[in-house]
């Protein structure tokens, strides 16, 4: 019985995503927006029988959220960023607990009227103090749903210090005048950022291929009677090895069945294998600023 129930639960849930993924027309956004909002106003809303399954709170009413968000930036962005999620000295909202629980203004309207630490009064009225709150939980909302997740820019580094970073370590096979010559025009920040630190992608019978197909690993395997074989890999693991020869044969062996069997991986990408454990966070900002000149 317990089995059905869930099975039911699942089949609801199946038909309501399938209701928001086909959806033609996405929901109109708010007209006027100062903020820049994480929401994505080509993402359909949620209904609210799934937001009800999937335990989500009401969605805000957009009017209501216009309105404070015209109020928030106003008065309160100098501190909490335009979009809530901190700045000059105040925290993150969008991320507070009193805002979580916050129902229509009844916690955040008394620190919003009385002031907190450096934090000044404000004489708002009890609508703005409630369209306010509608802005906050829109932008947790958002934050919260994976659907309607937009990525800004995130062109942030110093493109010299980017350039002496690829010189010492990328231009051994690389250049900006050679292979990587216009990649800024091919791909957008956020793929390119992708493409230098995990170029090796990834694809199954079926599957269409994502990006550029990767170059061929090639392998050398090395017999303990000194006889070898070299050619393009299949697989190689723990236990076992594969490989085409030249002549398109396949070979393959198992490890525990070849003690001494010597496996020489000659892998073009292994060099970006290594960097990714080097990395820090700026020197990515960096190099991305950087890759980003190769117009």
């Amino acid at each position: 019985m317990n089995y059905c129930k869930l099975n039911i639960r699942s089949a609801l849930l199946c038909g309501l995503l399938g209701v928001i993924l086909n959806a033609q027309e996405p929901q109109t956004p708010p007209k006027a927006v100062p903020a820049k909002s994480t929401q994505n106003p080509s993402t359909p809303a949620i209904p609210p029988e799934l937001r009800t399954l999937m335990g989500l709170p009401p969605a805000e009413n957009p009017e209501a959220v216009a309105r404070g968000n015209k109020d928030f930036v106003a008065n309160c962005a100098f501190c909490h960023g335009s979009s809530a999620t901190g700045g000059e000295g105040g925290p993150d909202l969008v991320r507070s607990v009193l805002v979580l629980h916050d129902e229509k203004g009844d916690k955040i309207g008394p620190v919003i009227l009385n002031g907190r630490k450096t934090m000044p009064k404000f004489p708002f009225t009890q609508t703005q103090i409630e369209d306010i709150s509608s802005f906050l939980h829109s932008q947790a909302q958002a934050k919260a749903n994976r659907m309607s997740y937009e990525i800004h820019n995130i062109v942030t580094g110093d493109s010299k210090a980017g350039q002496a970073y690829f010189a010492s370590n990328c231009q051994s096979c690389h250049s900006a005048t050679g292979d990587l010559a216009g990649v800024a025009t091919k791909y957008d920040p956020v793929a390119l950022q992708s493409r230098f630190l995990y170029p090796k992608t990834f694809s199954w019978p079926g599957m269409p291929q994502v990006g550029p197909k990767p170059k061929p690993v090639k392998v050398k395997v090395t017999l303990a009677d000194g006889q070898t074989f070299t050619g393009t890999l299949k697989h190689v693991d723990d236990f076992s090895v594969g490989l085409y020869d030249s002549d398109g044969e396949y070979h393959s062996w198992l490890r525990d069945r070849n003690p001494g069997m010597k496996v020489e991986l000659q892998d073009p990408l292994a060099g970006h294998a290594e960097l990714i454990q080097k990395y820090s966070d700026t020197d990515m900002h960096n190099i991305l600023a950087y890759l980003e000149t190769f117009k």
